[in-house]
This record gives structure tokens, sequence and C-alpha cells, in this order.
């Protein structure tokens, strides 16, 4: 049992640790708004990889026929909601910036606990890649050949839990540097630095098709 946890801790670390508009996003969000905004996010992400990790572990083989035929329209769907989510980001934060108010930048039109685990957990289920990144983790691996029901469980659970310490982080991450640009101008150039940093992430994404 120890391997399986083994494997899903590295399956979920290699899956979250490479940082692209996700993590971006969620540095800049939790710098804008609130730590607890941004802890409920990254833990919209984690659970999205550990329900991947799941899937993956429960299906095998058989996903790759399964999502291949989607891949193409779930990342253009992807590619989408990121270019939305970084021209609203810039929108707010300029609107934010000319009213001249800093307590509207904590607690004004930008997304809550709720909706920003929710965000971001539809953000990273769009990317099919996931779920067959940890089925060829599953199928490649003898600590994971042949998982019982709860072996399949532990995996899924690690993966989440390494996903989760991940998340956690850049989100604290981004409180620090919040506090560190603690004026109006600090936080206009933040969020326009990863609007554009998302947006240019996402043009990769959907170039390296």
């Amino acid at each position: 049992m120890s391997a399986i946890m083994i494997a899903g801790l590295l399956a979920g670390y290699g899956i979250a640790m490479p940082v692209g508009a996700v993590g971006a996003y969620l540095v800049a969000l939790t710098a804008r708004t609130t730590l607890k905004v941004g802890a409920c996010a990254a833990l919209g992400v984690a659970t999205a990889d550990g329900l991947y990790a799941l899937v993956a572990a429960l299906g095998g083989a058989s996903l790759t026929d399964v999502v291949e035929p989607v891949m193409a329209p779930l990342r253009w769907a992807s590619v989408l909601v990121l270019v939305a989510m970084a021209a609203r980001g810039a929108v707010t934060a300029v609107r934010e910036y000319r009213a001249g108010d800093t307590a509207t930048v904590r607690t004004g039109t930008l997304l809550g606990p709720a909706r920003a685990y929710a965000a971001l957990l539809g953000l990273t289920l769009l990317n099919p890649a996931t779920v067959i990144y940890f089925a060829a983790l599953v199928l490649g691996s003898p600590a994971t050949d042949s998982l019982s029901r709860t072996e399949q469980a532990v995996f899924a659970l690690a993966a989440f839990l390494a996903s989760a310490s991940w998340q956690l982080l850049l989100a604290g991450g981004g409180a620090l540097l919040g506090r560190i640009l603690t004026g109006r101008g600090g936080r206009l150039a933040t969020a326009l630095a990863s609007s554009a940093l998302i947006t240019g992430l996402a043009a990769h994404l959907l170039l390296s098709a």
C-alpha cells in the first residue's frame, strides 16, 4: 500500500508542479483577493486532479479511446475560458485602479471562495490530457499494476494531496505577493502581467495541438 501511495504522490506532483496558465491565474487571484479565496481555488484544481487520477485508476487503457476524440474541442474550450478569464481580470483591474478604492480591490467584483473553487475545478477538468497522463502512469508502473478498489482510492487520494499541497503553496505565494504589492499600481501591474501571461499560455496550448 505504501508503494501505491508513493506512486500517487509522485503522479500528483508531476502533474501539478509545471506552472501553466492555471497556476499563473491562481497566484494572481490570491494576490488580488485573499488567501481564503486562493486556497479554495487551489483545492478546486487539486480536486480535478484527484478525480482524473481516480478515473485513470479505474479505467486504465480504455480511457485513451474515450478521451482522444474530444481532445480538440476540450482544448478549444479551455483556451476560450483562459482568454475570457485573462480579459476579465485585466478589465476588472483597470476599473478598480481608475475607481481609486482600495477596498474594492479586496471585496468587489472578484470571485468569492465558492465561486473560485468551482471556476478552477471546471477549468482544470477541461484538460483531458490530465487523465491520459494519469492513465499512462497507472499502466506503466509496476506499483500500480492490477489495483484493487482500495488501492485505486489510495492512489487518487495521494494524487489529490500532492496536487493540493503544491497548489496551496502557489496560493501562499500569491498572498505574499499581494502583501508586498499593496498599492493600486502594484496590483494593476500584477493583474495585467498575469492576464498577458495567461493569454500567451493559452495561445501556446492552442498552437501545440
